[in-house]
């Protein structure tokens, strides 16, 4: 469409080009919408020029924290972001009439279950599906199913939107642990003071398991929170090193028995459940509903050692 000339003998918008404005808009560069979008950072600022030079107006403004809209650019963002869902909807529907076992699946999980649970797990798949190809996000970020950043979500909390269909498969029990060394220095935490004196390895906030965080918080409120990291295995690393008590998931802590004393508080952690999430316009697309199939699997063949019967506690007296 772009170049093409209207009845009046003005050019026609490119559609397209309101997807690279609406990227630019959510990241605030044109780096990380370059990076969003697959594409080099080079044809971001062409798609943008391109649009503005359609419309003969400027629609973003470059400050010191980013672009941001004009008001032209206000202006014309929900037409935009209205353009984009009816796109998408079209994607969809066509995408879910695809009846070939071929093409990229994109899944976005969390660290621990995108690498020990579904990585192991699409191996297999793709070793009797050579052309389904998989992106798996081991993502912080909780990305958009009905924006297509990904096609399967994995999560350990409960799916809101109403476009989706969801379904709770399993549950990730975690443990309040402590390495050996850390407890030599600091002693065992005394629940009944809130673990006065002592350090925590936490989640930074948004990232952590909201009933976990919660209960962390009432178990320990005078204990001091050491370092904050998004990711689990930090997490798992921090403890290893003797930089504080963390909550951890059993899956990998378990594992690390020689090292890491599980502490037992006089209140029990709360289990996270696992949530398996699909697009209700992808759930019948062969080569998602075979990756759905699949994650699901291998979640249910490791639920022994996702949520360990109790009687599987590293030996040790209680804090």
């Amino acid at each position: 469409m772009a170049g093409g000339q209207g009845y009046a003998g003005a050019p026609l918008l490119d559609w397209d080009d309101l997807r690279f404005f609406l990227a630019i808009v959510r990241t605030g560069s044109l780096s990380a919408a370059a990076r969003e979008l697959r594409v080099t950072q080079s044809t971001v600022g062409r798609r943008l020029a391109s649009l503005e030079g359609g419309l003969g107006a400027r629609l973003l403004h470059r400050t010191p924290e980013g672009y941001v809209p004009t008001l032209a650019g206000e202006a014309i963002l929900g037409q935009a972001e209205r353009v984009e869902a009816e796109a998408l909807a079209v994607e969809r529907t066509v995408g879910g009439r695809d009846a070939q076992l071929e093409g990229v699946v994109r899944v976005t999980s969390v660290e621990t279950l995108a690498s020990h649970v579904l990585a192991p797990a699409f191996c297999a798949l793709q070793l009797g599906n050579p052309e389904i190809g998989i992106e798996l996000l081991a993502n912080v970020r909780h990305m958009s199913l009905a924006m297509r950043e990904a096609d399967i979500a994995v999560r350990l909390t409960r799916f809101e939107q109403h476009d989706l269909v969801a379904r709770r498969i399993g549950t990730m029990a975690h443990g309040l642990y402590a390495s050996r060394s850390y407890l030599e220095r600091h002693g065992r935490p005394d629940f009944t003071d809130g673990c006065s004196g002592h350090l925590l390895v936490t989640g930074l906030d948004g990232t952590e398991v909201p009933q976990l965080a919660g209960w962390l918080a009432e178990i320990a409120p005078r204990a001091t929170v050491a370092l904050r990291t998004d990711s689990p295995e930090a997490q798992l690393q921090a403890t290893l090193c003797g930089r504080g008590m963390a909550c951890l998931p059993r899956l990998r802590a378990d594992t690390w028995e020689d090292e890491l004393q599980r502490l037992r508080p006089p209140m029990a952690l709360p289990g996270a459940e696992i949530w398996l999430a699909v697009h209700k316009d992808n759930r019948r697309t062969p080569r998602i509903r075979l990756a759905l199939d699949v994650v699901a699997n291998a979640v249910r063949d490791l639920a022994g050692r996702l949520d360990p019967p109790e009687s599987l506690q590293p030996p040790g007296p209680p804090a």
